[in-house]
């Protein structure tokens, strides 16, 4: 009895209105990228609601089956810019990885790497910066290259045998104690900003933050490290554990409402979408919904921003030939298209060149690249063909997770030696 009230519990999670809202039309088969590579209708968004639908009413259990199927999404939530009738499939994906992982924690313990990393690791921010810390002493002590030249590396999954390839020197941990809280506005002030820095992107990205810091000072704002911040949730959120998502979503909102700033701004697209559906996620709450609104009205992508501001000044032509992959979760979560693309072009020098389909998704997906690495590397090689076709030199990107897999896809289609991956803050941050 317990058991079935348990369960009737996670099945009243599921919004029913808007999985009735799917009409089964279709329009989101072509985008999918699972869909594409399988032709499985349970690979598919459509074939994912009606999953939903048969779990949500009783009808299907919630079994492996249910969580493979609900797993192997990317989450990339092209369906939502191709749906005609709007529904919110990132939310709904949400909702059913997590009713299967609740589901499955009354019949078995989560494994230990699962409790390490969404309870141990990322909800702590000075464990994250030790784990850093110990990346960068293994590369100081060049640990990492000597694994890749003895083939030692190959002790490792194959998945992280190969991400470590794309992996750059991280940052010092004295250069990163020693970064001021404050950066302040060249020439006339416009704004105080305080930037959402995220968990692992001021790891192994910190000079991206630092770049960033530098065009929004350049623009006229004081640049804020705002204290006591951490991840943003969004991890938790695409893995089932939204209880925890919930927890690092309130630490961020007390941080940044104490830091009062006119507006967060962050560089990653992913952790921006987590940061801009924190009233999603607390819709209903009568303690935080309110506060959560507040806080999702000052977030702000680095491209937003910089485009609303007055236009930066560079001092120098980049004559370089680039394409632009799109962040799914910048693109199709929160509708930033055109801005990056106007920066970009702002670049003396510079020529864009679109591929076939930019906002088609490269396989990074959070840690899908990971925990579905062959279907993951399907679609980043699909996408490297869309590159080659372009024939530029650097592919441009707007999150850390892409930018780590489009370095990978460089790797894989053998072109180091003429093309490289940045993300657009840098590149922004080496034209000025």
């Amino acid at each position: 009895m317990g058991s079935l009230t348990t369960e009737n519990g996670l099945l009243q999670k599921f919004d029913m209105d808007e999985i009735m809202n799917c009409m089964h039309c279709g329009f989101c088969l072509p985008t999918c990228p699972t869909y594409v590579q399988t032709g499985l209708e349970t690979f598919s968004p459509r074939g994912r609601i009606a999953l939903m639908k048969g779990v949500a009413n009783g009808q299907l259990p919630i079994d492996d089956e249910f969580e493979k199927n609900m797993n192997a999404c990317l989450g990339c939530r092209a369906c939502e810019t191709a749906c005609p009738a709007g529904v919110p499939y990132g939310g709904l994906l949400e909702t059913a990885r997590e009713v299967a992982q609740d589901h499955k924690k009354t019949i078995e313990k989560p494994s230990r790497i699962r409790n390490l990393v969404f309870k141990h690791i990322f909800p702590h921010p000075k464990r994250v910066k030790r784990l850093g810390s110990l990346l960068w002493t293994a590369q100081a002590l060049g640990l990492q290259s000597f694994a890749d030249r003895t083939g030692l590396i190959r002790i490792l999954p194959r998945e992280m045998a190969e991400m470590q390839k794309s992996i750059d020197k991280v940052a010092s941990p004295r250069k990163r104690k020693t970064r001021p809280h404050i950066m302040k506005a060249e020439g006339q002030k416009r704004l105080t900003v305080g930037l959402f820095t995220g968990c692992i992107m001021d790891i192994l990205f910190y000079e991206t933050n630092q770049a960033t810091a530098r065009l929004l000072t350049k623009a006229g704002c004081d640049v804020v490290f705002v204290e006591d911040q951490g991840c943003c949730g969004a991890m938790h959120a695409h893995s089932g554990e939204m209880s925890g998502a919930k927890e690092l979503a309130k630490r961020n909102i007390e941080a940044f409402e104490r830091a009062n700033v006119d507006f967060i701004v962050n560089n990653a697209g992913g952790c921006g979408a987590a940061l801009k559906e924190y009233d999603h996620w607390f819709h209903g709450d009568p303690v935080w919904e309110e506060q959560a609104a507040r806080f999702v009205a000052k977030n702000r992508d680095a491209n937003e921003i910089l485009a609303e501001l007055p236009p930066l000044t560079f001092s120098k032509s980049l004559p370089v030939k680039v394409t632009y992959q799109d962040s799914c979760h910048l693109a199709h979560g929160q509708g930033v298209r055109n801005q990056p693309r106007q920066l970009l072009r702002s670049i003396p020098g510079l020529e864009l060149v679109e591929m076939k389909h930019p906002d088609s998704c490269c396989g990074s997906a959070g840690t899908y690249n990971l925990t579905n690495f062959d279907m993951s590397m399907q679609i980043l090689d699909g996408k490297m063909e869309q590159v080659k076709e372009t024939k530029t030199c650097m592919i441009v990107t707007s999150n850390p997770g892409c930018l780590l897999q489009m370095k990978q896809g460089i790797v894989r289609a053998g072109l180091q030696e003429q093309m490289e991956a940045v993300h657009i803050m840098d590149l922004l941050d080496r034209a000025l």
